[in-house]
């Protein structure tokens, strides 16, 4: 029965790859922004999520807009104070690869907003990816896609979302 259903995966990702090239942003972004950061029209980053609750609870946490730092021109909010010192000592640790844009639709070679619950740690680094579709072809295929998008992203950083 897994295989059937890693067939079907299969077979999915070009489709999803041609819904996330149409899809457009989610809720954050700018659209027709060539930022390489993933911020909305206020420069917040990860939609107010705390980059560093991905690596010290293992899940998406959502900050709390007075404990902020910004760092390469986003503004990051934090869950405690304890997680902002940690970004403060070493914020590239923490920040999502792809400057935040998924890493599925990176791949593809397309800039495209994410769910920020998506978000996963891999080799130590932050993935997020555009939603659940997108996050199962992630999961499906992780280290080939995580090599796509490395390649693509010098190319897609200063498309415009």
């Amino acid at each position: 029965m897994s295989h059937v259903k890693l067939r079907c995966v299969d077979t999915a990702a070009p489709l999803l790859g041609f819904f996330l090239l149409l899809a457009g942003p989610l809720h954050a972004g700018v659209p027709g922004s060539t930022a390489p950061i993933n911020v909305d029209a206020q420069g917040l980053a990860l939609r107010g999520y705390d980059p560093v609750a991905y690596f010290e609870d293992g899940k998406p946490t959502r900050g709390v807009e007075k404990l902020s730092a910004s760092y390469d021109g986003a503004r990051y909010v934090f869950a405690s104070e304890s997680h902002r010192k940690l970004f403060l000592q070493n914020p590239k640790k923490y920040i999502p690869e792809y400057g935040g844009f998924c890493a599925v639709g990176t791949s593809f070679g397309e800039k495209v907003d994410v769910d920020p619950e998506t978000g996963k740690i891999v080799n130590g680094k932050l993935y997020l990816n555009n939603g659940a579709k997108a996050q199962a072809i992630f999961d499906h295929d992780t280290l080939n896609t995580i090599a796509r998008a490395n390649r693509n992203w010098p190319r897609v950083k200063d498309k415009a979302l």
